[in-house]
Formats: C-alpha cells, structure tokens, sequence
C-alpha cells in the first residue's frame, strides 16, 4: 500500500490511481529565462523520485511537463513585464531566441541528474489555442469577466478558493495589498489572459477576444495538463512556492470550467536552502549545476545528497554535505565494480525497502536500508548487488551503468609507488609508510591488495 501526503487534505492518505495500473502525473515545469538551479534540481528530482516510486509499484506512469516560455510575469499580482521578454531585452536577444537556449540547458540538466523523460514535454506558445478555448469556456460559464487590461477570474464564485494553501477567500481579500487595479471586481481574481499594452508591441502576442494578447501564466498549466491527462488527474507535482497563487489558481479555473474535481493528490516538496540561508544571487548562494562541476562535483552527487533528505523538509546544502555526498556515492560504485559475479535480489531487503519508499516516498530510510545490507554479512555480496541495482531503479544513480575510472598516473607517482614496493618487499616500513605520505601529498592514494599496490585520485 502507498501511503502519500496530500497537501490537498493537509494529511498522509493511501494512493489509489483513478484507474488500476496508470497514473496520470503532471509536473510544473521551469519558467525559461534563466539558468535552473539547484533548487529547482530538488524539485524536478523528487518527482522523479515519485515517478520512479511508482513504476517500482508495477503502475505505468503517464507523466506530463510543462515549458513556461509565455506569461510569467514579474509579480504574481498579474503585473509587471513578462519575464521572458524582458530577459530577452536585457541581453539584446529575441523572447524565442532565449527560451529556447534555456529549454536545452535544462532538458542537458535533467539528463545529467538521471531524472526519467516525461512522455510529454509541452511548450506554452504551442498550446495557445487550448487555452483561448478554456478562457472562452470560463466566460461563457460566468466565471470570468473583461476589463481593460484583460480577462479575469472571479474568485468569489468558487466557494473553495483558498483551500489547497490553507487560506479564506475572506483572509485573502482582507490581508491583500493595497488593490493595484481597480476595475477588478476582488483583490484575489486572477488574469487568465492579458491584453497587449497599448503603444506596446510584444513579442510573443496572439489575437483572441478581439484584441492582441498572452495567456495568464496560471491558465497555460490547466489547459495543458487537461489536454493530454484528462479533466482529472492523480497526482499534481511542484515546489511548495507553487501552491499559492499558482496552484491555488489551477484548481479554482480547472473546476470551473469542468465541474471535476482537478487534482486527486497534490505533492509538493519544501524549499531548498543553501547554508541554512534562502538561495539568491544578492547573497552569492544561487549555484547550478556547472557552479557544481567547476568544483569537481557531478550532478548525480547532488542526486545523491537529495535521498538524505524527506521531500517535506528543508534540505539545507553545504558544500561539506555534498562532498560526503560524492564520497559516499564513490562507495557505492566501488562495491559494484568490485563485484563480478550474479546473484538474486534478497526478498526480505526488497520488502523493507518497498515499505520504506511506499511510506510517503521514505528517501532517507531507503537509502539508510541500502548501507545496512551492504554491511551484512549474512548475505553474499553477489546478492548484495543484484539488490543494489534493483534498489536503484528507484535511487536512480545509475549504478548499473557505473565503469572503471581511468587514471593517468603522473611518472612522478608511478616511481614513487614503485620505491614503496621495494621498500615493502625489504620491509622497511618507515621508509614504505614516508613514501604513501609523498604520493598522498601530490593527490592520489595508494591501497595495497593481494594483486599488489592499486593506486587512485583522491
């Protein structure tokens, strides 16, 4: 039995998909105007994580992504410069132009973090049609309405607006700023499409209400979700920033037009912190994955550190956790390369890690299991791997496909190694022991094994 938390009812509950063996899963998507970090990293992977939990399950995952390449502005008070175009302005590039080079980027990223394809990856300027047509839907219905700068969501006419975040219309209205457009008929309505400012040519800007205009950033993810999964989904995907305005707003559109419920489950996971601090460039704590590598990390070390953490807490990130991280990593594909032969997946270690996962997605208790079985000697280290690589369907570490590092062993290293060997066989241990210190100082270790001495990079 999977048992998830669902921001939704605010509570742990058992999953069970709307049909037997498919989940429908959608996942929010990056916004395309800059680099993803390793905040993002941690969202994306959990719902990897997830998806993978399921598979492990025997269930068929139908899992759909967005691309925001459109209609994210810069404040989510449905004002300010579309954050595409005003990216794009800055470097003297076209909105096109940039979404595009910062789609490969992360579409690169995703790769190098080992996180499944979704089935379908959906761009927001090629969904424009679906989402007039929603709009259309939620006007004809009397869920919306036009003033100057756009179409709006009446949000007093979905008794339930507020609920996924734990807010009252009431509170919303009542602790709402001091109201930046007048002509809405309640502070909490939102844009599900924007008119084209007057004098002002858009890049991106298509014609629909008889006039030019951009969806609202809120209404691409409903039309496009309800596209290719359905009016009702299994499970919603995004980070805890997500849940207001932005998911809030999805249900309240998509059950409107529908008269569905949208979303059975909802799984967010809490933000990532960087040195027990918010990440943000002014703090110079906003790192990607190429800030990573030019330390000598992968992004499958990151990976790595992300199973430390429950996916309802804080991770926070330091430099000395991903390097434990990276060690511990190192560990796991040394024991599988140094095991050659085949062996069975232990029944008893695949049920307790099965609990552990199925237990509102257990990461950490998962991967703790994985170090207890390899300590154990009372399973063969055949057996052991074969587990290991079937654990990893879920860790996805990509240990299945882990090779023998090649090093280049400096001429300086290789005769010093050599004096050690003499001075072993001569057993002038002092001399053997000052010999390791040397090699140890220019950057590699020295293990001595029954085949002889093995040396690597530290």
């Amino acid at each position: 039995m999977i048992k998830l938390y669902n921001t939704y009812s605010k509570k742990v509950e058992e999953f069970k998909p709307l049909k037997d063996d498919i989940v429908r899963m959608y996942t929010c998507g990056p916004t395309v105007y800059d680099y993803d970090h390793i905040g993002h990293a941690w969202n994306y992977t959990q719902a990897d994580f997830l998806r993978r939990m399921f598979e492990y399950n025997d269930f068929k995952v139908k899992q759909v992504m967005n691309i925001t390449d459109v209609g994210h502005l810069t404040s989510d008070a449905d004002t300010g410069e579309d954050k595409l175009e005003k990216r794009a302005h800055e470097q003297g590039k076209t909105a096109w132009e940039l979404a595009d080079f910062f789609t490969k980027i992360y579409l690169a990223n995703r790769q190098k973090l080992n996180l499944e394809k979704p089935q379908v990856i959906c761009k927001a300027t090629d969904h424009i049609k679906e989402m007039i047509r929603l709009v259309q839907v939620l006007l004809d219905k009397e869920f919306a309405y036009e003033i100057s700068d756009g179409i709006y969501f009446d949000t007093s006419k979905f008794k339930d607006y507020g609920r996924l975040s734990g807010n009252t219309l009431a509170s919303l209205m009542e602790g709402a700023r001091v109201e930046v457009n007048p002509e809405k008929k309640n502070s909490t309505d939102f844009a599900i499409w924007k008119f084209s400012a007057k004098g002002q040519k858009r890049q991106m800007e298509w014609t629909a209400f008889g006039k030019k205009g951009f969806p609202g950033w809120h209404i691409e993810c409903s039309a496009m979700s309800m596209k290719y999964l359905g009016e009702t989904l299994d499970v919603h995907t995004g980070g805890e920033d997500n849940i207001f305005p932005h998911h809030e707003c999805e249900i309240a559109q998509s059950e409107s037009s529908t008269g569905q419920k949208f979303v059975d489950y909802w799984f967010h996971s809490r933000f990532l912190m960087v040195e027990g601090q918010k990440m943000s460039k002014s703090l110079k704590n906003f790192y990607t994955l190429k800030d990573l590598e030019k330390k000598g990390f992968e992004a499958l070390d990151l990976r790595y550190l992300f199973l430390t953490a429950h996916y309802r807490s804080p991770l926070n990130f330091t430099w000395s956790s991903l390097e434990a991280a990276k060690v511990a990593r190192k560990k796991l594909n040394d024991f599988v390369l140094s095991i050659k032969g085949k062996g069975k997946v232990s029944k008893d270690y695949k049920e307790t890690f099965l609990n552990k996962i199925n237990n509102d997605l257990d990461l950490p208790g998962a991967l703790a299991l994985v170090w207890i079985m390899i300590k154990n000697n009372n399973i063969s280290d055949n057996d052991k791997k074969a587990t290991l690589l079937d654990f990893d369907k879920v860790l996805g570490l990509n240990l299945a496909k882990v090779k023998k590092e090649k090093i280049k062993i400096p001429k300086e290293v290789e005769k010093l190694v050599k004096q050690r060997e003499l001075a072993r066989k001569k057993k002038d241990f002092k001399k053997s022991d000052e010999l390791r210190d040397k090699i140890n100082e220019l950057g590699y270790l020295v293990e001595d094994t029954d085949k002889g001495a093995v040396v690597k990079k530290k």
